[in-house]
C-alpha cells in the first residue's frame, strides 16, 4: 500500500470502530465526534501533506518500491538524518509544534526497535523477527500509533508486585501456543483511540526487577482488539470555532487510560514477554530513545519558533517592542531557540553508525536538550502571559464581533498599534490558547513531564555525565601545580 492519504486515515478509523469512551459515553464514530473531529482533520492534513510535498515527505521502500513516509526512514548517513528531520519539521509547522504526538514520534521508535532487534532475541529469536516484521508492516501500511508506558499511580513507593492490588496494572495472565493473555490498566495513551494501533512498552524511568517480570511486556495490537478500551479525559476541544480556540479546536490530541480486559495478543505481535532485564534496556540499547529524542528536539525547535513568533507579534501589535524589559523577554526566547538549534546541529553532525548499521545522532547533545526543555518551556509561556497582561483577560469571542449592537464598539475599542480590533483580538486569543486555556495549560504540563519526572531526568543526566571525572582531574591538577609553585616560592624565601 505505501503511504496513506488523509481520506484513507479517516476511512480506517471509521471501519475500525475503536472502543473509546469520552465524557462518559462510548463514541460511535470518532471522525464526527465534536471532541475529536478537529484533531482527526489535523492528522488527516499531515497524511495529505506527504503527497503535496513528496520530495520531502516520501521515499522509496527498500522492500516493495512503494512510496512510504520519510519519518519511517532508517538513516544510513547524516544526510538521511537531516532529510528525516526536515520531514518531521514540515509536519510540526502545521501545528506550530503544538501536536506532540504526531505520527513521526512513534515511527522513530518502531524503526529503531525494528532494525536494532537483536536485543529481543536474548529471550527468543522469534521476538527479534517480530520486531523486524512489525517495522516493515508499519512502514508499508503507514500505521498510525498511540502508545502506553506507565502503570497507574497507586503507590509509587512500592514496586508493582508489592502493590496491595497487584493485578490492577497491566500484567501477563497466560501463555498458550497462539499467544498471550494480558489484563490490567495502563496510562497514558495520547491520541488513544484515534490511531490504528497501540504500542505497549515499559517505562524505563523506574527500573523493574525480576519480581516485576509479569508486568514486563512489549507488544503491538490493533486499537479495535476485543477487550481493549480507551477511557479519554475531558476533551479540550469545546467545539468552538478556530477564531475563539485556534489551537484547541484543531490540535487537541486527548490522553486516555487504557484498559486491557483479558486481551489476546498473538505471538507474532509480541516483542518482550516477562523479561524485566530486556524491558529496562530496550530504549537505550536499540537507540530508540536517541531517534525519538531527535524527533522531539526537532519538533521543539518549531514550537519555540512559534512561541517567539506570537511574542513578537504581540509586542508589535500593542507597541511595546521598544521597552527594555520587553526586549529582554524576547531575548530569552531567542536564546532558547538558538540553544536548541545548536544542540540539534551537534547531534546531527556528530552522528555515527551504530552496530546495527543505523546512522545515529549524538545522544549527549539530544539528552541535554530534552532534559533542559521541560525546565524552560513554562518560562517561555510565562513570558507570553506577561507580555499580554490584561489583554489576555479581556478577549471577546467572534460572536461578540458579529453582534450588531456591540461589534463595532469592541472592534474600535480593542484596536492595536498596527492591527484593527478584530485582528488584535484574534492574535491575543491565540496567545491565550497557547498559555492560559485548558489546552495551553495541558501543553505546559505535557512538556514538563514529556520524558518523565524532570528531577529524576536531571539526576540521571548528572549520574551519566561523562566529563565529570575529567573535569575534577583538571581541578586537582591545577591545584597541584599551584601548590608546587607556592612551595618553590616558600623555599626561595
Amino acid at each position: 500500500m505505501g503511504a496513506k492519504t488523509g481520506a484513507q486515515y479517516i476511512e480506517r478509523l471509521k471501519k475500525a470502530g475503536n472502543n473509546i469512551y469520552l465524557h462518559g459515553e462510548r463514541v460511535e464514530d470518532v471522525t464526527t465526534h465534536p471532541g475529536l473531529q478537529g484533531v482527526i482533520k489535523s492528522m488527516a492534513n499531515l497524511y495529505d501533506l506527504q503527497f503535496q510535498k513528496p520530495e520531502k515527505m516520501l521515499y522509496k521502500s527498500p522492500t516493495t518500491g512503494e512510496q512510504v513516509g520519510t519519518t519511517f526512514l532508517q538513516p544510513k548517513s547524516i544526510e538521511d538524518i537531516i532529510a528525516r528531520r526536515q520531514a518531521i519539521q514540515e509536519w510540526a509547522l502545521t501545528s506550530g509544534g503544538m501536536m506532540g504526538r504526531s505520527p513521526d514520534y512513534l515511527n522513530a521508535e518502531v524503526m529503531a526497535m525494528g532494525v536494532s532487534n537483536g536485543l529481543f532475541a536474548e529471550a527468543d529469536p522469534m521476538f527479534a523477527e517480530n520486531a523486524r516484521k512489525y517495522y516493515e508492516f508499519a512502514r508499508e501500511n503507514d500505521i498510525s500509533l498511540t502508545h502506553t508506558l506507565i502503570h497507574p499511580q497507586v503507590n509509587r513507593a512500592k514496586a508493582q508486585h508489592e502493590q496491595k492490588d497487584a493485578n490492577v496494572a497491566l500484567h501477563l495472565v497466560e501463555k498458550n501456543k497462539e499467544g498471550i493473555i494480558v489484563d490490567g490498566i495502563r496510562l497514558l495513551a495520547t491520541q488513544g483511540g484515534i490511531t490504528d494501533e497501540i504500542l505497549v512498552f515499559p517505562s524505563t524511568v523506574k527500573k523493574a526487577g525480576e519480581l516485576d517480570d509479569p508486568y514486563s511486556l512489549a507488544f503491538a495490537i490493533p486499537n479495535n482488539t476485543p477487550g481493549l478500551k480507551f477511557i479519554s479525559r475531558e476533551s479540550f476541544d469545546y467545539n468552538k470555532n478556530d477564531y475563539d480556540h485556534p489551537l484547541g479546536s484543531r490540535f487537541e490530541e486527548g490522553d486516555a487510560i487504557v484498559s486491557f480486559e483479558n486481551v489476546f495478543v498473538p505471538w507474532e505481535r509480541v516483542f518482550v514477554c516477562g523479561n524485566s532485564s530486556i524491558c529496562n534496556r530496550t530504549f537505550r540499547e536499540t537507540n530508540a530513545v536517541v531517534h525519538m529524542s531527535h524527533q522531539v528536539v526537532s519538533k521543539n525547535i518549531i514550537k519555540t519558533e512559534f512561541v517567539l513568533g506570537v511574542a513578537l507579534s504581540m509586542m508589535d501589535a500593542i507597541g511595546i517592542d521598544g521597552f527594555q524589559h520587553v526586549k529582554d523577554k524576547g531575548t530569552e526566547i531567542m536564546l532558547t531557540l538558538e540553544g536548541l538549534k545548536s544542540h540539534l546541529y551537534r547531534a546531527e553532525h556528530n552522528a555515527k553508525l551504530d552496530k546495527w548499521g543505523t546512522m545515529t545522532p549524538d545522544f549527549e547533545a539530544l539528552d541535554a536538550a530534552r532534559t533542559w526543555f521541560p525546565r524552560i518551556y513554562p518560562k517561555l509561556t510565562e513570558i507570553v502571559r506577561v507580555l499580554g497582561a490584561s489583554g489576555l483577560m479581556g478577549i471577546p469571542t467572534q460572536a461578540d464581533f458579529e453582534n450588531p449592537e456591540i461589534g463595532q464598539l469592541i472592534h474600535r475599542g480593542l484596536q492595536g498599534k498596527n492591527l484593527e480590533g478584530y485582528e488584535r483580538v484574534q492574535l491575543f486569543r491565540l496567545a491565550w490558547d497557547m498559555t492560559m486555556s485548558a489546552f495551553g495549560s495541558r501543553q505546559s504540563h505535557y512538556e514538563y513531564y514529556f520524558f518523565g519526572d524532570p528531577i529524576r531526568m536531571g539526576m540521571s543526566y548528572f549520574d551519566n555525565y561523562e566529563a565529570k571525572d575529567l573535569l575534577k582531574e583538571r581541578v586537582t591538577d591545577f591545584l597541584g601545580k599551584s601548590a608546587s609553585s607556592a612551595t618553590n616560592n616558600f623555599i626561595k624565601i
